[in-house]
């Protein structure tokens, strides 16, 4: 392996924070990870800054010969809020993807701009802390998101990649910039209440993948542990929704790729503009600008998580043990034995709310009829079908819109077990879907991608010519096809599970 002439992708997902590095030919070299996780506190889903620092001093402790990184990028979970003062102190604690605490504001804002915004958007967290009157709001100089952040404290720049200012206000993709009608309306909404600030002024700025996104300063590299040199350039920051697609090679029009872990999504790069505002999907952009359709969860593993942990529990009771992969592969595989439309069995992953089925909280339920198949296979072939329900009601919508998918490329923690993951989706979709051998890696492969872009662009060639041409053209991959007779039976458990939303919504109001 050349450990010369790398790049660096970080990424900070909902529970871990990952370095990799990738050679000259986009092979990934190295990695280092740190495992976090949110906290509920005072109502609210959040993360603290200062294990931001720790998990990333951690990851990048483990990536080999850090002193040959020639380019580098920091990627995070989409949307939330992190609201600053002028002397970027704290303000709030931060307001996660997670939240659904913004339901007024977005509501408003969709109305006003005749364009979805979702309840995670930055700029429906700060409107709805406008219209709760927060302490805090009068003293607002710098909103942004952790990506955002992050990048701004190593180098200095605050402006983040069109990819992830998509997700902070709606982007016009014709100029690369926030949609200035758009602007102009927020600002005649936010006039009546006096604010000491302007909100254009307030919101960061915005690159495009291939721009130079500033330099590791001094000050940086010590916050990333000292390994590092002073110096190295970054591209611009991006969303996991941006790396993902970079990551999969679904950057072009009709292509798409569905990311799966903690939350799930999926993106697909739109031919034209759909015909009509649809609350449960997302407008964003490519990392270079190109509309997406955006279909996303809050909730997918979890709740799995959550039962593996207990059955682990349940082999170490009998003095066992087992590795945590071992454990899940084993698992997983298991729920391959389990029929079709899981017995019967139906189980609602709902940590937190959804949007997409319209729900400001969650209730984690199993449910079956007495005469229900309760076997372990179909009570894991159940979890593991919960994961992408939701998404699927969300697919749904975009068929009936005509869009047009050619290729569906799967990554992410749920697609580590070869097959299973795949398998379900393809069943979900009605449609192939691809694995490629970095499908684990996902967001901070993506982000080193787009950090190699960044420093080797040629003129004139365009991000997905990049992809196709130097990263992807032999790289390997396995497709599975789906079967009729698991899409019917993946259709017949969407069903029950869309009748037992009535109960889901029962739980939320009173337990």
């Amino acid at each position: 392996m050349n450990y010369e002439n790398t790049c660096l992708g970080l990424e900070l997902g909902s529970t871990r924070i990952k370095a990799v590095t990738i050679d000259e030919n986009h092979v990934p070299l190295s990695s280092g990870d740190y495992t976090w996780a949110s906290s509920y506190e005072n109502g609210i889903w959040t993360y603290s800054l200062e294990e931001v620092w720790q998990g990333l001093k951690t990851a990048v402790s483990g990536i080999a010969n850090p002193g040959s990184v020639k380019a580098m990028g920091v990627s995070a979970m989409m949307h939330g809020y992190l609201a600053f003062d002028k002397d970027w102190n704290l303000l709030v604690p931060f307001r996660t993807w997670q939240n659904t605490i913004t339901a007024q504001a977005a509501r408003e804002l969709t109305e006003a701009f005749r364009f979805n915004i979702p309840q995670r958007w930055s700029i429906a967290h700060l409107y709805q802390a406008v219209l709760n009157q927060e302490p805090h709001v009068p003293q607002i100089a710098h909103i942004t998101t952790l990506a955002g952040y992050v990048h701004y404290m190593l180098t200095g720049v605050n402006a983040v990649g069109v990819g992830e200012a998509s997700g902070i206000f709606p982007i016009d993709s014709d100029t690369n910039g926030y949609d200035e009608g758009m602007m102009v309306k927020m600002e005649e909404i936010l006039a009546k209440y006096n604010l000491p600030w302007n909100v254009r002024d307030v919101l960061p700025g915005v690159l495009v993948a291939g721009e130079p996104a500033g330099k590791l300063t001094a000050e940086g590299a010590a916050l990333l542990g000292g390994v590092l040199p002073e110096g190295i350039p970054f591209a611009p920051a991006e969303g996991d929704a941006g790396t993902g697609m970079t990551a999969t090679n679904a950057v072009a029009p009709r292509t798409g790729n569905v990311s799966a872990g903690t939350s799930i999504f999926s993106m697909v790069v739109l031919e034209k503009p759909l015909s009509q505002v649809h609350e449960e999907i997302d407008l964003v952009t490519t990392p270079t600008g190109k509309a997406v359709a955006m279909v996303h969860c809050n909730n997918c593993t979890n709740d799995m998580n959550a039962w593996v942990k207990v059955l682990r529990e349940t082999v170490e009771l009998f003095g066992g043990s087992v590795t945590t992969n071992d454990l899940y592969t084993k698992l997983y595989q298991k729920s391959l034995e389990g029929d079709v439309d899981c017995g019967g069995v139906t189980t609602y992953n709902y940590m937190a709310g959804e949007g997409v089925t319209h729900l400001d909280g969650g209730r984690p339920m199993v449910v079956r009829k007495p005469d229900s198949s309760f076997t372990l296979a179909n009570f894991l072939r159940s979890q593991l079908y919960a994961t992408m329900s939701t998404l699927k009601i969300g697919m749904d919508i975009l068929a009936e819109e005509g869009v047009a998918i050619d290729s569906l490329t799967g990554h992410g923690g749920l697609f580590k077990t070869p097959v299973v993951g795949q398998k379900y989706m393809a069943a979900a979709c009605n449609a192939p879907v691809t694995c490629m051998e970095t499908a684990g890696e996902g967001g901070p492969y993506g982000m080193a991608l787009l950090a190699a872009y960044m420093l080797r662009k040629a003129e004139g060639e365009t991000l997905e010519q990049y992809l196709n041409n130097r990263v992807f053209a032999g790289a390997k991959s396995v497709t599975l096809t789906p079967e009729p007779e698991e899409v019917a039976g993946f259709d017949a458990y969407l069903t029950q599970f869309k009748n037992g939303l009535k109960a889901q919504r029962a739980a939320v109001e009173t337990i």
